[in-house]
């Protein structure tokens, strides 16, 4: 029998699990980051983690044949991180070859989301699909997207960077560089953003007597909450967010056509309030022939997507 191990590394926790070679979760565990003390240690710690785990499991180190690793940043030819923005690990970071010295195993690394896109098409929401896109939205917006059952790279590992679709060039300055990408409004901080300026022309509404007036408690649960139980003021806040995003969804879908679209990320909890929004506004952006047979829903994995189609990385499918 040949177990794998499946590392999703985000910027302040990394999952970390053993799979079997159906990509079963055998056991799994959480630690911090803690980026800041240099690639090197960040990575022997969660190899003495997955070591662990297989001693728990009473595998031998040797009976994991390889490693598969999701990490945020466009990823080349699963290897090199072009930019690994959430660390300060500098550009054309080699992380397979770096974790490939410390574990003495096979190792393959793609981009968070798309390793997150590959865990529901082959284990989850879209495994009886052979085009979709997922979509996490937290605090950012990005897109996996699976054509033929392939994940999408581009040629610098680019592909699907939704967030960073202009929607508005006279709206906000965005992290990226760019004017008005649709990531500073469809994500957590784009929908918090909103609903702090609304709320500071006006106080009369429920938002805001549930955060005791005090604006820098607002989280995108509270506005769509409260967009649920039918209180006005989130409605249109919600409303807001649904159009922009019913746009960058409309560009995908005339690009690619896929056969279902996948939400997933804390933002996408907020559940049909969120989906029906988006389908409201659909059909202004998107062609008809590309709704047609769509399917628009939730991811199946949730916190288990990103060890999953990391391990789906080197799994034999």
């Amino acid at each position: 029998m040949a177990y794998f191990a499946g590392i999703d590394i985000g910027g302040t926790n990394v999952e970390i699990g053993i799979l079997d070679e159906k990509a079963e979760i055998l056991k799994k565990t959480s630690i911090k980051t803690n980026s800041q003390n240099g690639s090197e240690e960040t990575f022997i710690r969660i190899w003495n983690t997955v070591k662990q785990l297989a001693e728990e499991l009473k595998i031998s180190e040797r009976e994991i044949e390889a490693v598969g690793m999701g990490i945020p940043g466009p990823v080349v030819n699963n290897s090199i991180v072009k930019i690994a923005a959430n660390f300060s690990w500098g550009n054309d970071f080699p992380a397979k070859e770096l974790m490939e010295r410390i574990s003495g195993k096979s190792v393959k690394v793609g981009n968070d989301v798309k390793v997150i896109a590959l865990g529901e098409a082959l284990f989850g929401a879209a495994k009886e699909y052979k085009n979709s896109i997922t979509i996490p939205i937290g605090t950012g917006i990005a897109a996996g997207i699976i054509i033929n059952g392939q994940i999408v790279e581009g040629s610098g590992g680019a592909a699907g960077e939704l967030g960073h679709i202009v929607v508005n060039k006279n709206g906000y300055k965005c992290g990226c560089g760019l004017t008005g990408c649709l990531e500073t409004y469809c994500s957590a901080t784009g929908i918090v953003r909103e609903g702090i300026k609304r709320l500071e022309k006006d106080k009369n509404n429920e938002l805001y007597k549930k955060i005791n007036g005090d604006l820098s408690r607002l989280e995108a649960k509270d506005i769509f909450d409260l967009a649920k139980s039918g209180d006005k003021f989130s409605i249109g806040i919600v409303d807001f967010f649904c159009e922009y995003m019913a746009e960058g969804l409309g560009m995908l879908l005339n690009i690619v056509n896929p056969e279902i679209i996948i939400f997933t990320g804390g933002v996408a909890r907020a559940g049909d309030v969120l989906l029906d929004g988006i389908k409201k506004y659909l059909s202004k952006y998107a062609l008809g022939m590309t709704m047609e047979n769509l399917k628009i829903s939730f991811g199946e994995l949730n916190e288990e997507a990103g060890i999953k189609g990391a391990a789906a990385l080197v799994i034999k499918k």
